[in-house]
């Protein structure tokens, strides 16, 4: 067992309000949280806004409303407030001007007047020579000379900051001791020319402001860690930064094809699953999968259960693959363990306008309450809550061509008009006695009762699959059952 860390946790999660929420994003959020919640942390929520040109205020509404389906709560943040606020960076530029301006005075960060057309040119000589291709210092120790000649020739230009020349060494919480030598860390930009602040600069300056222990992010940002690790050291220096953050870096989510899942992926979006009619902690027990687990042998449990197991030692640092079936399968279990009344609330959404096909009027809440809990052993997800009632709120099944032609074999009228007159006698408060009754006609017809409840099913809920037959028989009743087997004769006569 990981011992715990010497001071107390804080942890951050910023993202960026653009797009729909990515569940790489989510993976990545709920791990921080997790870490949190077992060391008795804080969570700090920052949103990285800096991009006008992406962020949009429709982006960050529902970015925070879908981390409160999820149920995530933070410590520090929007809509909670905190010490270090504001935590939106468009609201912080003048904190992130004061720094780069303190980095220059102290001559650890410096103008740059190349032209990108400059920068390509000479990135591409040194690959021809073989020779790392980052940026080569030209502009490192400039001459107030050689400075003015740039700003009379109308430069305008970036700040970048002076990475030390020495070997960079940490130990990373999920993947170990890494090494980066300078020549494969150059000097790197921090301010626009439009005097923008950039993420180089801004995460790092935030998370020193805001005293964060662990930074726990996606392995694409391993690579400007060596980078980071020399800015704390110059804001140490500056007394601006206290300490450097310990650096845990997840594994990659894959898609299909083991590339990285992206948001351009349709299985990527967060919303996809929401609309679907996800359970919260399913999903999230699924995307806590990707990279950890709480035994060997056990997929399912509570987001309490991963809370008090949740080290991040634990993680694997291997890519995780996002697998949907297996997504599903672990939501169907969180269905199955909603008591029943949370679960009838919880599809209701999906029982009404617009994603009901009968009319507000036509529901009948007795019928739902019965069929509740048989419908909830059979959902993957709740939106399918839908077709597998709906044959008891519409005035006929659905027209499914498909499970017509699949259930109605030669003979099924002769078996369906047998069915009839069984059950017409059946005792209608027994789904038993309504299996014996469809079992008994299928025998007169050399059919086991797999067979000869086909044409039943269909001729009464339109589908050759759904909930527990009988049941549902009892449910939707005698007179409208008979009826539908009646209009199925008459289908199959014409």
């Amino acid at each position: 067992m990981a011992s715990a860390p010497a001071s107390p946790v804080r942890v951050r999660f910023c993202p960026s309000p653009t797009g729909n929420p990515h569940v790489g994003l989510v993976r990545t959020a709920l791990f921080n949280w997790a870490f949190a919640k077992h060391h008795q942390g804080t969570l700090v929520f920052r949103i990285e806004d800096t991009d006008a040109a992406r962020d949009s205020e429709e982006s960050y509404d529902q970015l925070l409303d879908s981390l409160r389906w999820l149920g995530f709560d933070w410590d520090e943040g929007p809509e909670v407030g905190g010490p270090h606020a504001p935590y939106r960076q468009s609201q912080r530029m003048d904190i992130y001007k004061d720094v780069a301006q303190k980095l220059q005075d102290a001559g650890r960060a410096y103008h740059c007047y190349c032209s990108t057309e400059e920068l390509d040119a000479r990135r591409d000589a040194a690959r021809a020579a073989g020779k790392p291709s980052g940026y080569d210092g030209h502009c490192r120790d400039l001459s107030d000379g050689q400075k003015a000649a740039y700003v009379a020739e109308g430069r305008t230009p970036i700040v970048r900051f002076r990475m030390p020349d020495e070997t960079i060494t940490f130990t990373d919480l999920v993947r170990g001791e890494l090494t980066f030598t300078p020549e494969n860390v150059p000097d790197y930009g921090i301010v626009r020319a439009n005097g923008a602040p950039l993420y180089t600069l801004v995460n790092p300056v935030d998370d020193a402001l805001m005293e964060i222990t662990h930074v726990l992010r996606g392995e694409d940002l391993l690579s400007s860690t060596p980078r980071q690790i020399a800015l704390y050291k110059a804001l140490i220096d500056l007394g601006i930064a206290k300490e450097i953050p310990s650096f845990g870096h997840l594994p990659y989510v894959m898609g299909e094809g083991n590339k990285k899942l992206s948001k351009r992926d349709p299985e990527s979006s967060l919303n996809l699953y929401r609309e679907r009619g996800f359970l919260p902690e399913g999903l999230l027990n699924y995307l806590s999968l990707l990279g950890w687990s709480l035994s060997g042998d056990r997929d399912v449990f509570t987001m309490d259960e991963m809370v008090a197991a949740f080290e991040i030692a634990d993680v694997n640092p291997n890519p995780a693959r996002f697998d949907l079936k297996k997504c599903e399968a672990i939501n169907a279990d969180h269905i199955r363990l909603l008591d029943v009344k949370d679960f009838t609330e919880r599809c209701a959404p999906w029982l009404r306008a617009p994603f009901a096909p009968w009319a507000p009027e036509d529901f009948d809440e007795a019928k739902w309450q019965a069929v509740a809990p048989h419908a909830q052993t059979r959902l993957k997800v709740l939106s399918e809550i839908t077709d597998n009632v709906d044959f008891l709120f519409l005035a006929e099944p659905v027209e499914d061509e498909a499970s017509w032609t699949k259930a109605m074999k030669e003979g099924s009228d002769a078996l369906l008009r047998t069915a009839r007159e069984k059950l017409e006698s059946a005792d209608w408060t027994s789904p038993e006695s309504l299996k014996e009754a469809v079992l008994a006609a299928g025998e007169a017809h050399g059919l086991k009762l797999g067979k000869a409840q086909a044409p039943v099913r269909v001729a009464v809920t339109g589908r050759t699959i759904g909930l527990p037959l009988f049941e549902s028989l009892e449910i939707l009743g005698k007179e409208k059952t008979l009826a539908r087997i009646d209009a199925a004769l008459a289908k199959l006569a014409a």
